[in-house]
């Protein structure tokens, strides 16, 4: 088949995060495929026809692309941050396995960006600098016990976690119940990060402890970064403290 789907990452926000490969792939596109911010974010030229949706529509917006791409099209699929992260390369795979036999001989290509993880943690200092992993607290595709059981494994193994979807309109009480479970495993002074909006014009940080982070507000467009015990804070005057995680741990003894 001549057409093709490149999966785009556009990074947190700001176009100077937006890799040059992810820059070439939106270049070459004749059609842009996604939800309504992300679309909005790719500046408008003659040739490209913009497909945007609403959200919770990312398999359909993904069988759209493979049958424009059947169809000889070069699409672009974007995704905020790392389209492989909580986003819409998974989608387009989910598609193809489900999908026309024939999609599975399309040229399918994905091109990473910088999570909202990485980018908050930049900010920060070095959060994730030692071992971590990445959780959504969204319960749209996966049972909100399953959520509390990982949430309670990675806490009582110590990772730092980064949370994803933390809070929205339609699920406003996850993120409450996610700091209350940590709280019964971790220690109150635990720093918890809340980095909102980073690079861009409303961007704002909020370093707190665990017993603080309930009346810390938070939104979709916040990440939320659980310390672990080798969390640790470098206060400055006026400023966020700079965070890391240590490096080295401690084995039992």
């Amino acid at each position: 088949m001549s057409g093709s789907v490149t999966v785009v990452g556009l990074g947190p926000g700001d176009p100077s995060l937006l890799t040059e490969s992810a820059r070439r792939a939106l270049d070459a596109a004749e059609d842009l495929i996604g939800y309504f911010p992300y679309v909005a974010r790719v500046p408008e030229r003659p040739g490209l026809v913009r497909h945007a949706s609403d959200n919770r529509v990312e398999v359909d917006r993904a069988r759209h692309a493979l049958q424009l791409a059947a169809g000889g099209r070069r699409v672009a699929v974007v995704s905020g941050g790392d389209p492989g992260v909580f986003a819409m390369a998974a989608a387009v795979f989910e598609a193809v396995e489900h999908g026309e036999p024939g999609w599975r001989d399309l040229a399918i290509t994905v091109e990473p960006g910088i999570t909202a993880m990485l980018a908050a943690a930049a900010r920060l200092g070095a959060p994730l600098g030692g071992d971590f992993c990445a959780l959504s607290l969204s319960d749209n595709l996966k049972p909100w016990p399953v959520v509390t059981a990982r949430l309670e494994a990675v806490l009582r193994a110590d990772l730092v976690v980064a949370l994803y979807n933390p809070i929205s309109s339609a699920r406003p009480w996850q993120l409450g119940a996610a700091l209350e479970i940590a709280a019964g495993i971790r220690a109150p002074e635990t720093p918890v990060m809340f980095a909102r909006a980073i690079s861009r014009p409303d961007e704002a940080i909020r370093v707190a402890t665990l017993a603080e982070a309930r009346d810390v507000p938070a939104d979709m467009a916040t990440m939320v970064i659980l310390g672990a015990s080798t969390t640790r804070l470098i206060p400055r005057d006026g400023r966020p403290p700079f965070v890391y995680t240590a490096r080295k741990v401690e084995g039992p003894a």
